[in-house]
C-alpha cells in the first residue's frame, strides 16, 4: 500500500460504502505514552496460599478440580482483609472448570500451567446470556467457561507469564464434525463483575472465545499473550461484551478469529436487554489472524459507543479494521476512533459489512437496522495489502452518518 492522505466527511444512507485506508504515516516511536490501566488499582494480598496446600499435584495427569475448588472456597469464606493470593507453582495442573471468588488473586509462577481437562463430562452447563437468548452456537444453554466468575469484585489473574491452556482441539473437532450439543466454553469469562485485572499470563488453545468480560465494568487486560492455531474456529482474543470502562493494552494476540471484538448482544435479545458497551480502550496490541484485528460486532444490539483503538500493529490478517453488523441487530454504534494502525500483508485494510453473522431465531425484526455514526479512522498505513473496504456481496442496509477518514 502506498502512502497517501485522504480526508473527507460522509453523511450517507447507503447499502454500499467504498473506503480507502488513510496513509498519513505516523511515527509510533514518537507517540506519547498513555495508559488506561489506572482505572483499577493493583491490590497486594498479604494472605497467601498455594494450590499444593489443598492437594494440588502438578504432574499433568492428576485431576486437580477438587483442589482448586477447595482453595477458592477457603478464600471466599475466610474473607481475609485485603483478600488472598492463590499461588500456582511450576508444574502442569490438570483441572476441570472452576469459579473464582471476590477479593482474590490467581497467581501463576513462571513454568506454571493450568490445563483444562478434555473430558467434556466435567464441564457443566449454564444458562444462556440474557442478551443472547440462547447459546451462541447452539440452542439452549452453554458450557461454563474454564475459569469463570459471576457477580465478583476485585479479582486479579496474573503471574510470571504462566500459562492457562484450554486444550481446545477436542472442542474444535466437535465443531468441525458438527457434533456439538451446546455452545463451546470460553477460556475465561467474567459476568456482572467489576474491578478485574488480567495481566502477565499466556492464554492458549481456548475452546471458544479466550477472554470474555460480559456485563462488567472497570476491567484491565494488559501484558497478556493469547495464542491459538490460525485454523481454530471462533477463538477470538478479547471480546468486551455489554461492558464499560475496559482497558486492553500492551498485548500480543495470534488466534483463529478476531483479535479484539467489541460486542453488545444479539438481535431482539440484545435490544431488550439494552446494555451497551462503552468506554473501551484498545492500545498497543500486536497480532495476526485470518480474520480481523480490531472488530466492532457483529453482535451490536445493545449499542457500542466511545471506543478508542490506537497504536495497533497487524500482520498477516484477513481484515485490519472490521465494523460488522446485520439487519435485526439494531443498536447505535457511535464515537468510534481508530488511529495509528500499521498493517502488513493484510487482505483488506478497512471493511464495513452489513450482512455479517447469523440470527438466534426467526423472531428478529428485519426493520431493526443498526446505526453507525461518528466514526473516525485515521493514520492507517502499511504494505502488502488491499485498501478496498466493503464486502460487495452485502445487500443489507445500514445507516451511516458522519464517517471521517
Amino acid at each position: 500500500m502506498g502512502k497517501k492522505n485522504h480526508s473527507h466527511e460522509i453523511s450517507i444512507f447507503s447499502c454500499f460504502l467504498a473506503m480507502a485506508i488513510l496513509m498519513n504515516c505516523s511515527d509510533f516511536a514518537n507517540a506519547e505514552w498513555k495508559t488506561c490501566a489506572g482505572i483499577v488499582p493493583v491490590r497486594y494480598r498479604n494472605d497467601k496460599i498455594s494450590i499444593t496446600d489443598f492437594g494440588g499435584v502438578g504432574d499433568g495427569r492428576t485431576l486437580n478440580t477438587k483442589a482448586f475448588r477447595a482453595a477458592i472456597y477457603r478464600i471466599g469464606h475466610l474473607k481475609r482483609r485485603g483478600g488472598t493470593l492463590l499461588y500456582i507453582p511450576p508444574g502442569v495442573f490438570l483441572t476441570g472448570p472452576f469459579n473464582l471468588t471476590s477479593h482474590m488473586t490467581l497467581y501463576l509462577a513462571r513454568g506454571a500451567v493450568i490445563k483444562a481437562t478434555q473430558d467434556t463430562r466435567h464441564w457443566p452447563l449454564i444458562a444462556p446470556l440474557p442478551s443472547y437468548g440462547r447459546g451462541r452456537e447452539r440452542p439452549g444453554g452453554r458450557y461454563i467457561s474454564f475459569i469463570h466468575g459471576d457477580w465478583l469484585h476485585d479479582v486479579i489473574i496474573t503471574g510470571e507469564n504462566g500459562t492457562i491452556d484450554g486444550q481446545g482441539d477436542v472442542w474444535w473437532n466437535m465443531w468441525r464434525r458438527r457434533t456439538l450439543e451446546f455452545t463451546r466454553p470460553n477460556l475465561v469469562e467474567f459476568m456482572n463483575s467489576r474491578s478485574i485485572i488480567i495481566s502477565n499470563i499466556i492464554f492458549k488453545n481456548s475452546p471458544f472465545w479466550n477472554i470474555h468480560p460480559v456485563y462488567c465494568s472497570n476491567v484491565v487486560i494488559h501484558y497478556v499473550t493469547i495464542l491459538a492455531p490460525a485454523d481454530s474456529p471462533n477463538t477470538d482474543g478479547i471480546d468486551p461484551d455489554s461492558s464499560s470502562h475496559v482497558c486492553i493494552e500492551d498485548s500480543y494476540i495470534s488466534t483463529g478469529d478476531d483479535l479484539v471484538a467489541v460486542k453488545s448482544g444479539w438481535d431482539e435479545y440484545g435490544i431488550a436487554y439494552g446494555r451497551p458497551s462503552h468506554g473501551i480502550t484498545i492500545r498497543r496490541v500486536t497480532g495476526s489472524s485470518p480474520f480481523a484485528g480490531i472488530a466492532v460486532g457483529s453482535e451490536t444490539s445493545g449499542g457500542i459507543e466511545d471506543v478508542l483503538a490506537e497504536n495497533i500493529n497487524l500482520f498477516n490478517m484477513g481484515v485490519g479494521i472490521h465494523l460488522k453488523t446485520n439487519i435485526g441487530r439494531g443498536g447505535v454504534i457511535r464515537n468510534i476512533t481508530i488511529s495509528n494502525v500499521y498493517m502488513e500483508n493484510v487482505r483488506k485494510g478497512i471493511k464495513i459489512s452489513g450482512d455479517v453473522g447469523d440470527h438466534p431465531d426467526e423472531k428478529f425484526n428485519p426493520n431493526a437496522l443498526p446505526i453507525l455514526k461518528d466514526v473516525k479512522i485515521k493514520d492507517v498505513w502499511g504494505e502488502k495489502g488491499s485498501a478496498a473496504g466493503l464486502d460487495p456481496r452485502s445487500e443489507k442496509c445500514t445507516v451511516f452518518g458522519h464517517l471521517s477518514l
